[in-house]
């Protein structure tokens, strides 16, 4: 079943993404029991150029629009929530390429498998040496980390005389450390109920030395070097949209079974279900309620990109918007796949039917800080008081 309304025309990424999407679906139960993605779908992934949508095209990118990101990231979940989870983490990282040395980020990106990962910043310190920083320490949710190469660590620097770095704005500074996985020990404790396949473990350096040249920071956009409205919004922003593509995705394929089991499905003493007045209008429902967010989502998205600046970060308002539209996305998307759940009865609870890992991993995607409820109020609160401090990203 098609999304009403239809899809975006024109993009090479979302016909890359659909073209890869059975040999996606076929190796999906072998990601979830393996935890990674396997050859030669891996390889066929990176031809795609599925990891490189995010980045800029000074460093050998495709740096596509956010809507077009969308539709792409959401049409690999349809297929394996795991697979797209970590392809826009993938994408997010190489956010990282405008804030680096430009030499820096044509190197690290001159392989053509290259993957970023890192863990969230959680108060971790680099001391400032000379020519750049060592860092010891251990880092979690590194989503696709077995798929990667280079590694990241986000951290507050110590400075020689022991006070900490302040960026422009009188906060403590976070600086972005990149080095090679074969500098991290793995910390293997993905145990979950959903998105097992991203393998999202954690990791560890001790005393490692990071040049200064392969560092930097997102917090000054005046740092950023290359131009247009991609790099307008803000990295949280985006990380936003691709948990909303994740969340799209696996309550479209939920949907979709749904609609084939209610064909041929005929409950005891009762009709089949796609004769039910109650089912039809169940579905009618689910079908506008994940529609209308998608189509909200990415008319928010063009049209914040059509009044971005090629230098200047997005304002307010915009941030507002797209946080708005994310987290109602997110909400949306769960709601439909509640919806199903219940809905197909105990076709859903055996293993390997269409729905009970993409249940899973739809209450993993809502666990996620994205997802928080408290999203709501932040930007009610921005909207009535704007934001004073500074801090709504």
């Amino acid at each position: 079943m098609k999304p009403i309304g239809g899809e975006p025309t024109g993009s090479d990424a979302i016909s890359r993404a659909r073209d890869l999407g059975p040999q996606i679906a076929a190796a999906a139960d072998d990601i979830e029991r393996s935890q990674t993605i396997p050859e030669p779908l891996l390889t066929r992934i990176h031809d795609a150029r599925l990891a490189r949508m995010l980045l800029p095209r000074s460093v050998g990118g495709d740096q596509v629009d956010p809507w077009i990101y969308l539709h792409a990231i959401e049409e690999i979940a349809r297929h394996d929530a795991s697979v797209g989870w970590n392809l826009f983490v993938a994408n997010s990282s190489a956010l990282i390429a405008p804030f680096i040395p430009l030499e820096t980020a044509r190197a690290i990106y001159a392989d053509p498998r290259t993957i970023i990962s890192w863990g969230p910043p959680n108060q971790h310190t680099a001391r400032a040496v000379p020519g750049g920083y060592r860092v010891s320490g251990e880092w979690h949710f590194a989503s696709g980390s077995r798929q990667a190469n280079w590694m990241g660590a986000h951290c507050q620097v110590i400075e020689p005389d022991g006070s900490i770095r302040l960026n422009r704005f009188g906060r403590p500074t976070v600086r972005t450390l990149l080095f090679r996985k074969e500098h991290t020990q793995p910390i293997e404790n993905w145990n979950t109920i959903g998105l097992r396949g991203t393998a999202s473990e954690g990791y560890r350096v001790a005393n490692l030395f990071v040049p200064e040249a392969y560092s930097g920071t997102r917090e000054d956009p005046s740092l950023r070097r290359d131009p247009g409205p991609l790099y307008a919004f803000t990295m949280q922003g985006l990380y936003a949209v691709g948990v909303s593509a994740v969340a799209f995705g696996i309550a479209r394929a939920m949907l979709d079974a749904f609609v084939g089991l209610a064909t041929e499905k005929v409950p005891r003493g009762l009709q089949r279900l796609a004769d039910s007045p109650v089912v039809q209008a169940g579905v009618a429902r689910r079908e506008a309620t994940l529609g209308s967010a998608r189509a909200w989502l990415v008319d928010i998205l063009k049209d914040v990109a059509a009044g971005a600046d090629q230098v200047a970060p997005i304002d307010l308002n915009a941030r507002v918007r797209v946080r708005l539209g994310c987290a109602h996305a997110i909400q949306a998307a769960a709601e439909v796949a509640d919806y199903v759940y219940k809905a197909a009865g105990t076709s859903a609870i055996f293993l390997g039917t269409p729905f009970e890992r993409r249940f899973r991993d739809m209450h993993t995607v809502s666990q996620q800080i994205q997802a928080r409820e408290s999203h709501f109020e932040a930007v009610g609160r921005a909207m009535f008081n704007g934001d004073p401090d500074g801090l709504f990203l």
